[in-house]
C-alpha cells in the first residue's frame, strides 16, 4: 500500500503495527487525506486478518489531537461539515468493526479524534506518566463529539461519568483513565511493546462498567441523568450563549450519540452548530491561541534558572509555576516567613496537579526558598514581583542589576507602570522586559509581554520564548499604563462601582455582566482581586475628570479588601460571596451595555495606539486575561457583532446623562 500518513507493518507473529506519522506536520490530526488512507488501511486488514492489531503514534507530542482545525476551519458550509463528520464516522466505526483485536496505545495528548479512534478499538493502554491527557473538548470550540465519542464513551464508562468529560472537555491522565475504565491499563511508554504482544497474545473480556456507572446508561434511566446533566450546565451556560454543551447531551439522549441521526433542523444537529456565531467565535479563539503559541517558538536556549523576588501572592504562584514545568527557581523575599505560605500552596498544587508523590517531590525540589538572594547571580531570568510602587522597584532595580550575570534578563510583574519609568536606573536598558502575569496563576494561560522603549528585540523574544516554555500565552504590548488586559479592565470596574454609589444593587449589576455573558460579574470580581489592588490600578490609569468611586473608597478605609478580608463589598464565607437572591424584573440589558461600553471603547483605543499588534490579538488577550465573555470572540469582535452604529448610538445617550466619560476614542472611525 502507498500510504503517506500511516505506516503498516506485520510482524513474524502475524501482528499489524500502524502507526500514525501525519506528513508535513509536528502533530498528528485527521485531514480528509488522513482518515481516507485509514478507511482503506481497514479494508485491507479486514479481507487480510492479523492476529491482531496495534495503533501507535510516531509523533513524541502524542497520539493524536483531532480533526485538522486548518482543514475544519476552510469549510464554508454545514453540508461540507456534515460530509467531513460522516467520513470520520464511517472510517471509525471500519475500525470497530474488524474481526480481530484492536489496541490503542496512548501517550501525550489524545484529543477528540484522537480519543475517538482509540474508543473505536477493542482496548486500550496509556502511558501512565503526567504528560498523558485524554479528552473529548469539542465542547470548548463550540460542536460534539462527532466521529462516535458520544457514542462508544457512554457504554463504556458509564452515562455520567462520560458526561462529564464530554460537557466540561477535561482531560485525564493515564491513570485516572484506568480508574474510569477508559482505558485498559496504564504503563510506561517504554513498555508499549512488550504490553501490545502481551495483551494481544491472550485478549482479556472487553471493559464493563461497574453496575452503579452502567445503569447511568440504561434507556429507562436516560432522561433523569439528561436533566440532572442539564440543570447542571445551566448553573454555567445559557443555550443561547453556548449551544454545544445542550447539544452533546440531546445527541447521547435522544440520537445515541451518532451525529448522523440527527434532523438538519435541530438545535444539536451540525448544520445548526455550524451556523451559530458562538461556534465560529470558539474556532478563532483556538486558532488564536495557536497563533500565541507559535510566538514563542524561538532558536533560543530555554530558562534553565529563574529568580523570582517577592514571595507574595503573585511571585510565590509564578515561582511555584515555573517549578512545576521544570525549570530550577530561587524565591526571595525579606524573612523566611514571608516565604513560607508560598511554599505550602506550591505543594498544593503539585499534590493536585501531579499526583504522584516523586512527582510532587521532583517540583518540589526545584523551588528553593533564597532570602539571601544568592540565586540573582545565577538565573539568566529575574522576575521582580514586589510592591505596585515605581520608586521601590528602581531602588531594588539599582541594587540588583550589577550582581546579575552576563546575557541574563531582568523583568517586572508590574500591573499598570510603564517600563520607561523603571528602566532609568539601569545600565543596560535594554535586558528589561515585562512579564506580566495574571492571578491566578495556575488557571490563567496569559502573560503580557511589555516592551519597553529601550528593550531589545531578542529580549522580547526571549520573553515570549520563556511563556511558552511554561505552558503560557505571550502577548506581546507596547508599553503604556495599564498595558493592554488592565488598561480594557479598569473602566468596567470603575463604571461598576460608579453604578453601586447611585443605589444600583452589586447582586444586579453582577447579573447584568453575566447576562452579557461574563464569567462573573465586575463587583464580585473586585472582591476577587482585592480592592485595594483596584484602587491602585484605577488611581494610575484613572483619566481626568472620572469619579472617585465613594464605596470603594469607603471600604478600603474600613479596610474591607473583598475576599482576602472576609468583607468587600460582599460578605464571603467558605470562599463564595454572599449575595441576595434574585434581581426582580429589572431589565439587565442597558446595565450591561453601560458598564461594558467603557471597556469595549479602551480596546478601541488600544488598537489605535498599537498597544497590540491587531485586533485579534486585543480580542485574545481580553478574554484570556480577564475572562470576557468568550462567546462574543473579544471586544472589538462584540462590537462588530452588534454593529459599531448601535453601540455608538448607545455611548451617545450614557454621555448625555453621565458625562465624557463616555466620548467615543476616535479609534471608532477607522474600525
Amino acid at each position: 500500500m502507498d500510504l503517506k500518513h500511516w505506516k503498516l507493518e506485520i510482524d513474524a507473529d502475524n501482528l499489524a503495527w500502524l502507526w500514525f506519522d501525519r506528513a508535513g506536520s509536528a502533530t498528528n490530526t485527521f485531514s480528509t487525506e488522513a482518515l481516507e488512507e485509514l478507511g482503506s488501511i481497514a479494508d485491507h486488514l479486514a479481507g487480510m486478518p492479523p492476529r491482531g492489531l496495534a495503533i501507535l503514534s510516531a509523533k513524541e507530542n502524542g497520539f493524536a489531537a483531532g480533526a485538522d482545525i486548518d482543514e475544519f476551519t476552510t469549510i464554508s458550509s454545514a453540508e461540507q461539515a456534515m460530509a467531513f463528520t460522516t467520513l470520520g464516522n464511517v472510517v471509525f466505526d471500519k475500525i470497530a468493526a474488524l474481526p480481530f483485536p484492536t489496541l490503542a496505545m496512548i501517550h501525550g495528548f489524545c484529543m477528540g479524534g484522537g480519543t475517538e479512534l482509540a474508543l473505536a478499538c477493542r482496548y486500550r493502554i496509556a502511558d501512565d506518566g503526567p504528560k498523558t491527557k485524554i479528552a473529548l473538548p469539542e465542547v470548548m470550540i463550540g460542536i460534539v463529539p462527532g466521529w462516535g465519542g458520544a457514542k462508544r464513551m457512554p457504554p463504556l464508562i458509564g452515562a455520567a461519568n462520560a458526561l462529564d468529560l464530554m460537557l466540561t472537555g477535561r482531560g485525564v491522565d493515564g491513570r485516572r483513565a484506568k480508574k474510569l475504565g477508559l482505558v485498559d491499563a496504564a504503563t510506561p511508554r517504554r513498555h508499549f511493546a512488550n504490553a501490545v504482544r502481551l495483551f494481544l497474545a491472550k485478549p482479556p473480556a472487553p471493559h464493563k462498567p461497574p453496575f452503579a456507572a452502567a445503569v447511568t446508561d440504561w434507556p429507562v434511566v436516560r432522561s433523569i441523568v439528561a436533566s440532572m446533566s442539564r440543570k447542571k450546565v445551566a448553573e454555567k451556560a445559557r443555550q443561547d450563549h453556548y449551544p454545544a454543551p445542550y447539544a452533546i447531551i440531546d445527541l447521547w439522549k435522544d440520537f445515541g450519540g451518532d451525529v448522523r441521526n440527527i434532523p438538519a433542523g435541530h438545535p444539536a444537529s451540525m448544520a445548526s452548530l455550524f451556523a451559530h456565531p458562538t461556534t465560529r467565535n470558539l474556532i478563532r479563539l483556538f486558532k488564536l491561541q495557536d497563533r500565541m503559541k507559535a510566538m514563542g517558538k524561538s532558536g533560543l536556549p530555554p530558562i534553565r534558572h529563574l529568580h523570582v523576588i517577592g514571595a507574595g501572592a503573585m511571585g510565590g504562584d509564578i515561582a511555584a509555576w515555573a517549578a512545576l514545568k521544570g525549570i530550577t527557581v530561587t524565591l526571595q523575599d525579606l524573612a523566611p516567613e514571608r516565604i513560607s505560605p508560598a511554599i505550602q500552596r506550591a505543594h498544593a498544587l503539585y499534590t493536585k496537579r501531579l499526583k504522584q508523590p516523586h512527582l510532587v517531590q521532583a517540583a518540589f525540589d526545584r523551588l528553593i526558598p533564597d532570602v539571601e538572594g544568592h540565586g540573582v547571580a545565577k538565573a539568566d531570568l529575574v522576575i521582580e514581583a514586589i510592591v505596585e510602587n515605581a520608586e521601590i522597584k528602581r531602588k531594588l532595580f539599582a541594587g540588583i542589576e550589577p550582581r546579575m550575570k552576563e546575557g541574563s534578563i531582568l523583568a517586572s510583574n508590574t500591573s499598570s507602570i510603564p517600563l520607561q519609568e523603571l528602566s532609568g536606573v539601569l545600565a543596560r536598558p535594554e535586558r528589561l522586559v515585562g512579564l506580566h502575569f495574571f492571578n491566578p496563576v495556575a488557571q490563567m494561560m496569559l502573560v503580557e509581554i511589555v516592551e519597553g522603549p529601550q528593550t531589545s528585540p531578542e529580549v522580547m523574544q526571549a520573553g515570549q520564548a520563556f511563556a511558552k516554555q511554561i505552558d503560557k500565552l505571550p502577548l506581546p504590548c507596547k508599553s503604556a499604563p495599564g498595558f493592554l488586559v488592565n488598561r480594557v479592565l479598569s473602566p468596567y470596574l470603575m463604571e461598576a462601582m460608579l453604578m453601586l454609589d447611585e443605589g444600583v444593587p452589586g447582586e444586579t449589576i453582577d447579573a447584568a455582566a453575566r447576562d452579557f455573558g461574563m464569567p462573573m460579574g465586575p463587583i464580585e470580581l473586585a472582591d476577587m482581586v482585592g480592592l485595594d489592588i483596584c484602587w491602585a490600578v484605577g488611581q494610575e490609569l484613572a483619566k481626568p475628570g472620572t469619579p472617585i468611586p465613594k464605596k470603594l473608597q469607603a471600604a478600603i478605609e474600613a479596610k474591607h479588601l473583598g475576599k482576602k478580608t472576609g468583607r468587600g463589598f460582599y460578605t464571603w464565607s467558605k470562599g463564595k460571596a454572599q449575595k441576595a437572591s434574585g434581581t426582580g424584573s429589572v431589565d439587565l440589558k442597558p446595565i450591561a451595555d453601560r458598564i461594558v461600553l467603557p471597556a469595549l471603547n479602551e480596546a478601541v483605543a488600544c488598537l489605535r495606539e498599537k498597544i497590540v499588534a491587531d485586533a485579534d490579538l486585543c480580542d485574545a488577550g481580553v478574554i484570556f486575561g480577564t475572562g470576557f465573555a468568550p462567546h462574543r470572540g473579544g471586544p472589538i469582535s462584540a462590537i462588530r457583532e452588534r454593529g459599531k452604529e448601535s453601540w455608538l448610538r448607545t455611548m451617545a445617550e450614557l454621555r448625555a446623562v453621565h458625562g465624557d466619560r463616555f466620548v467615543p476614542d476616535t479609534g471608532w472611525d477607522t474600525l
